[in-house]
């Protein structure tokens, strides 16, 4: 029994990880072209049609998080809280803790509080463990860069690029991460998706620069 019961848990733990880092299923994603998943596939209750569990988004989920409420994906304009997921680059290819990227907010992020984006470990599902204090980065993140047209450049790699280090997270090379985009007290823009989050983009450094 013992070892049915390792054997299931390592297949569970295969096929839950498989799910949610390659969903198949384009409807999954915020966007035609675009790396950044839903959260809540089929919505806060995980349903394909009423009373029909989807079982790849409950999987999905439930790998990556713990609690959910109806707040967290009903459209409240101005309250509650919306989350983009991803763990791919804009190519595609897996996030790497020894890579540097950048990430484009356009201007106007549509939040009526404030928005952040939190990096996580794909092998824990927890925060990032790294020197930096914290794995993130946030419109309320004191002396946060912000471009002359009202936009905003995150950056994640194992060292900051020169002169952006308020914008930057650490990563660990030799450990794959994902990311939860944020938006609390979302905006119109959000939703009708008139305003997008850029992909994150593969960028190479010399001496520190891009």
């Amino acid at each position: 029994m013992k070892k049915i019961l390792a054997e299931a848990a390592a297949v569970g733990d295969a096929t839950a990880r498989t799910i949610a880092f390659h969903m198949r299923d384009r409807d999954d994603y915020y966007y035609a072209d675009s790396h950044w998943q839903l959260p809540f596939v089929g919505g806060y209750r995980f349903q394909s049609q009423p009373g029909v569990l989807n079982l790849d988004g409950y999987a999905f989920y439930y790998f990556m998080a713990t609690g959910v409420t109806p707040a967290m994906q009903e459209k409240m304009v101005g309250r509650g809280s919306q989350y983009a997921w991803t763990a791919r680059d804009a190519k595609g290819d897996p996030l790497d803790g020894g890579k540097h990227y950048q990430l484009h907010l356009p201007p106007h992020v549509p939040v009526k509080d404030f928005w952040s984006v939190i990096l996580y470990s794909n092998q824990t599902r927890s925060m990032i463990q790294t020197d930096q204090r914290f794995p993130s980065v946030s419109s309320q993140t004191e002396g946060l860069l912000v471009n002359a047209d009202g936009s905003v450049d995150v950056w994640f790699g194992p060292t900051a690029p020169a002169g952006k280090e308020k914008n930057w997270v650490q990563t660990a090379p030799g450990k794959a991460w994902n990311t939860i985009l944020r938006l609390y007290g979302p905006l119109e823009p959000w939703f009708d998706k008139t305003w997008r989050p850029g992909e994150i983009e593969l960028r190479r450094l010399r001496n520190g620069h891009e």
